[in-house]
């Protein structure tokens, strides 16, 4: 671009071009003159040849000139066409890109009105999800809340069958304490086995020695001791044990511990005359019971040669339904005199009954009989009356009339 004064040139245009080029053209032929002039001064001669060399020139220049306006005529007619058909092509250009726009603007509102179908389904789907997965999570709360509390109840038992553990160890620590555990333990079983009355608890011997239980057996075998024992140090030194010296002392502790109880029992309950011929001994511990049999057989077998059978919770259960049925069986004999009594006097009330009943028969039919005779006679009077109702007293004679009616009576009985 060239700015002259308020005219602006535009190199890339072909008129500008051609206008420079014809500028230059003049210019060129201005220098051609001027150099002519001057080598017309010099040389006489060389005047009229370069006359007409410049007469040449004028022509070519006209000629030139003649030329550039044609080529400035073409170059407006190519400079219109040109505009025309940039115009032409704007137009198109226009044209194609209102269409273009329209397209895309139709697309766009499609598209849109598709986002926003999907959007308004995801939304949808997204809520449904949230609403079941908001469900979900509160029953998995609600359940989670259960399990908690379950969690925290089992906690709480936990708790408390801690503290009765560490109460029960408190017992079982102290040899009273421990005591009263298995006389307590030996009362329940005792209470669910047999009814009330044919136990005692705390019951005094004639030798002044107080038994746990006595049991009222009739003889034989006759009343038996049980005497709860438990000897729970010997059993944990022996659980503990760890050297084979611990051990060999454990298990001595053990024999001593266990004989001494039985012999206890069989010198302080088996009175003769007024116990049974033998006592049990109540362990309260199936461990202990089962270490008994397990490792010391020979204190088992002392214990029967001194006539006490040593029994655990679940043996002294099963060995107090035996003596049950022993009870029940007893109180049967007793009664079996007074239930012959009441059989006999059921037989005569039958009796009797019986030959009641035949005096009311022979009643009813004397009774039955005499309805029959009844109705025999009821039946004849009612014919009589039906004859002498329909009897004509026209047709008698008028002396027959007079004569007084006889009445025959009827000889019958009936």
């Amino acid at each position: 671009m060239i700015q002259i004064g308020e005219t602006t040139l535009d190199l890339s245009d072909p008129l500008t071009l051609l206008m420079a080029v014809a500028l230059g053209l003049a210019v060129l032929v201005v220098l051609l003159l001027i150099m002519a002039l001057r080598a017309a001064g010099r040389s006489a001669r060389a005047v009229e040849p370069l006359t007409q060399q410049m007469s040449a020139l004028g022509q070519n220049l006209q000629h030139l000139a003649m030329g550039q306006e044609a080529l400035r005529g073409g170059l407006q007619t190519v400079s219109d066409a040109q505009a025309n058909a940039q115009t032409t092509v704007v137009q198109t250009v226009e044209a194609r890109l209102a269409t273009v726009q329209q397209q895309m603007q139709d697309r766009l509102a499609d598209n849109a009105m598709r986002a926003q179908r999907s959007l308004t389904e995801m939304q949808e789907r997204m809520r449904e999800s949230l609403h079941g997965t908001s469900k979900q999570t509160a029953t998995s709360l609600t359940a989670l809340q259960e399990r908690l509390q379950a969690i925290d109840k089992a906690q709480d038992n936990i708790t408390k069958l801690s503290g009765d553990v560490l109460s029960l160890q408190d017992i079982l620590s102290n040899k009273q304490t421990r005591g009263a555990f298995g006389e307590i333990q030996l009362r329940d079983i005792v209470s669910k086995a047999l009814p009330t009355d044919s136990y005692a608890l705390q019951h005094t011997l004639s030798n002044g020695k107080r038994a746990d239980c006595l049991i009222h057996l009739p003889n034989p075998p006759g009343p038996i001791v049980i005497d709860s024992k438990f000897p729970l140090e010997a059993y944990e030194a022996l659980r503990v044990a760890q050297t084979e010296a611990e051990l060999r002392a454990a298990v001595q502790n053990m024999k001593t511990s266990v004989r001494k109880h039985i012999r206890d029992i069989s010198e302080k309950y088996i009175i003769e005359g007024e116990t049974a011929d033998g006592a049990l001994l109540f362990l309260p511990s199936e461990a202990v019971y089962a270490e008994l049999h397990a490792n010391f057989a020979d204190l088992v077998r002392e214990g029967f040669d001194a006539r006490v059978w040593i029994v655990s919770p679940t043996t002294c259960m099963a060995t107090l339904n035996t003596m049950r049925a022993i009870l029940k069986d007893a109180r049967m004999r007793e009664q079996a005199g007074a239930i012959r009594k009441e059989l006999s006097m059921l037989v005569a009330d039958v009796d009797r009954l019986g030959t009641r009943v035949g005096n009311l028969d022979r009643h009813f039919s004397q009774a039955s009989k005499d309805i029959e005779d009844i109705k025999i006679s009821a039946e004849k009077a009612g014919k009589r009356a039906n004859r002498l109702d329909n009897f004509d007293f026209e047709e008698i004679e008028p002396e027959q009339a007079t004569m007084p009616l006889k009445i025959q009576r009827s000889t019958d009985a009936q």
